[in-house]
């Protein structure tokens, strides 16, 4: 098997678990968070760069890669870390989300899912065998079950209806999928909100026997509160010996909340988008470097980092980059969030070791703000 999960530690005082996910292409010390590089880069970034910041493992995207240039043509190219001269690990989604969210672009049908090319409006159709094929081509380490997530709200219906699909279509995947040796394919538990249905979801891929398991389908729109509900409920039916991913989740306080509750890996484009508008995460909360308060503020970005950006630029010129539009300010304000992100994962996990989680996260929220919006 391509993947493998060895459990190091357990907290104490929670659900939170210290770990190494063993890949093709290196070990990822878990818990984890992973820079998104949805078109096989991680924008405005050099691979060489993002592993300097001290990223493990990126994620791409399957949805946008089958678009744009063509899984054929990276296949011809060596693959996906030879085509974008990445050597760590690659975690690559099934294109399920972004397929789902073309809204009335696409129909779902049992076979799989016909959709129309935002891009130019042309006629696609991916199925769970199509899903695969294309990640098997791309070379990733992990790759997805092909599913579909659901919005939130959505009736119990529906959201059973889809749940039920998305097994189907995880037997699929498993039949399909072959390089079992190169790639590990992971289940994702479906279901929304209702208690009742991430159960059955997570009891049948467990059944399945996945080397991972994601949890789906959160991070929609809920409240926090909902998302931490799910997770409460649904974590502890996925297997202790092997690694759960939460997908879509990247500001602080949802990977605190996940990794409290037993989550390994998390995802988001959160940092580098927001990066690229202005808005930085610093130890004292969001800071949207645009605003003329910082004109005259020759301070770093966040007095705590020591990271590149915060080590050699002002405030103040940070703001004059983004005012005159070059492109320099969104490269190093994605230079910082990316580290602040993955330095947190680094104390996160430091924490876990020392049996003060709870307390550190306690330290952060406070220093951060969190319990002043409360």
């Amino acid at each position: 098997m391509a993947i493998k999960f060895e459990l190091l530690k357990e907290a104490k005082d929670c659900k939170a678990r210290l770990g190494k996910l063993y890949t093709p292409h290196g070990v990822v010390e878990t818990p984890i968070f992973m820079p998104v590089g949805t078109r096989a880069t991680v924008k405005a970034m050099t691979p060489e760069e993002v592993r300097d910041l001290g990223a493990q493992i990126i994620l791409s995207n399957t949805y946008h890669l089958y678009l744009r240039p063509g899984h054929e043509l990276i296949k011809e190219a060596g693959g996906l870390h030879k085509f974008m001269n990445w050597h760590g690990p690659i975690l690559t989604d099934s294109g399920g989300f972004q397929v789902f969210s073309l809204g009335n672009l696409r129909k779902i049908k049992e076979e799989g899912v016909e959709f129309k090319s935002h891009i130019d409006g042309s006629t696609h159709f991916i199925s769970p065998e199509k899903s695969i094929e294309i990640q098997n081509a791309l070379g990733s380490d992990i790759i997805m079950c092909f599913d579909e997530c659901t919005p939130y709200p959505c009736s119990y219906e529906y959201a059973k209806e889809s749940m039920e699909r998305t097994t189907r279509w995880a037997k699929r995947c498993k039949e399909y999928h072959k390089n079992w040796d190169k790639q590990g394919l992971f289940g994702i538990v479906q279901g929304s909100m209702f208690r009742d249905l991430r159960e059955q979801s997570a009891k049948d891929l467990v059944d399945l026997d996945f080397p991972g398991y994601a949890i789906g389908g959160l991070s929609v729109g809920e409240p926090t509160e909902l998302m931490c509900e799910v997770l409460d409920y649904t974590t502890p039916l996925l297997p202790k010996n092997k690694p759960r991913y939460l997908m879509g989740v990247g500001t602080p306080d949802y990977l605190f909340e996940a990794v409290i509750r037993g989550v390994d890996m998390a995802d988001c484009v959160l940092p580098t988008r927001v990066a690229r508008n202005g808005t930085v995460l610093t130890s004292h909360g969001k800071l949207v470097i645009r605003n003329a308060k910082y004109s005259k503020d020759f301070s770093k970005l966040d007095p705590e980092c020591d990271c590149y950006t915060c080590t050699n630029y002002s405030r103040a010129y940070i703001r004059h980059l983004f005012n005159v539009n070059e492109i320099l300010g969104a490269r190093l304000t994605t230079i910082h969030n990316l580290y602040f992100l993955i330095r947190l994962m680094e104390n996160i996990r430091k924490a876990i070791k020392e049996d003060r989680l709870l307390e550190y996260k306690d330290e952060f929220y406070k220093k951060y703000g969190y319990y002043d919006k409360k």
